[in-house]
């Protein structure tokens, strides 16, 4: 899985120049730089009704290259581990410290993602392979490169459950204030992995996020986790996403090309 993750990041460089090697299109309404750029510093665009346009692929932005190094492994720190630029780290109560101790001794092999099953509300966020945001009047639909697979957000004024089945990305619902998208998400199982190095979260969590579209090539998303069974306080992180133009999503599940698994299909 990660040398497609290295082939996946080097569909997009950093902000000024994503394109992507395998898929190339021009993509409308783009504006443009005398030399033909993409003007990633342009005021965010907006609909027709005269909402802020969060409408775009995404993906993670990375100032330098993850643990792992760039030649095997790209991606944004909150990947690895979503609190590493909250001051003081996440506020995890004491047995969700040890499970992360535990997680990371054992190389985090139980990770659901290593696992092939959905990576979650967390990883629509942060894995590296991008995502395609589809803004309509009463939906805002996140399609995810990763395992070909999406997230619903709905606008059309409802509440959020008070018992949801709980499920990989939960269940959301939004309204705007101003030319910000807030969202609220309960019913988020409690095997939810946040990070790579294990970060818990129990069914009990309710997150609200802040979408902020600050030009046209940079979202802003903060996320506040609100999950007293395994920390200790409500905590906010902030996460950067960089526009890729000119280029489409790709489909990939984690078992593409995986000899092993098309061997025990086939006995």
């Amino acid at each position: 899985m990660r040398h497609f993750l290295c082939a996946a990041l080097a569909l997009v460089t950093p902000a000024g120049t994503a394109s992507a090697q395998w898929l190339k299109h021009p993509t409308p309404n783009v504006p443009r730089l005398a030399d033909g750029r993409p003007n990633l510093e342009a005021p965010a665009p907006r609909t027709a009704d005269g909402r802020a346009d969060l409408t775009g692929i995404w993906y993670l932005h990375f100032d330098q290259c993850g643990p792992f190094g760039c030649a095997d492994y790209q991606a944004g720190p909150e990947f690895f581990n979503f609190g590493a630029k909250l001051p003081g780290g996440l506020p995890y109560l004491p047995w969700a410290a040890a499970l992360v101790k535990e997680r990371q001794a054992a190389s985090a092999k139980d990770d659901p993602i290593g696992l092939c099953r959905p990576g979650g509300f967390f990883r629509f966020h942060t894995f590296p392979p991008p995502r395609k945001i589809v803004q309509l009047p009463n939906l805002l639909l996140i399609l995810s490169e990763r395992d070909v697979t999406y997230r619903q957000i709905f606008l059309d004024g409802r509440t959020l459950p008070a018992d949801p089945e709980p499920t990989w990305n939960g269940y959301s619902a939004g309204r705007w204030e101003g030319d910000a998208l807030v969202v609220q998400t309960n019913g988020l199982r409690d095997d939810t992995w946040i990070d790579r190095q294990g970060s818990p979260l129990t069914a009990a969590a309710r997150i609200t996020e802040r979408f902020r579209r600050v030009s046209f090539g940079r979202l802003e998303i903060d996320v506040t986790v609100n999950d007293p069974k395994a920390y200790s306080r409500p905590w906010t992180v902030t996460l950067s996403q960089d526009l890729a133009v000119d280029t489409e999503l790709l489909d990939y599940h984690c078992t593409d090309n995986e000899k092993s698994a098309e061997r025990m299909g086939g006995k």
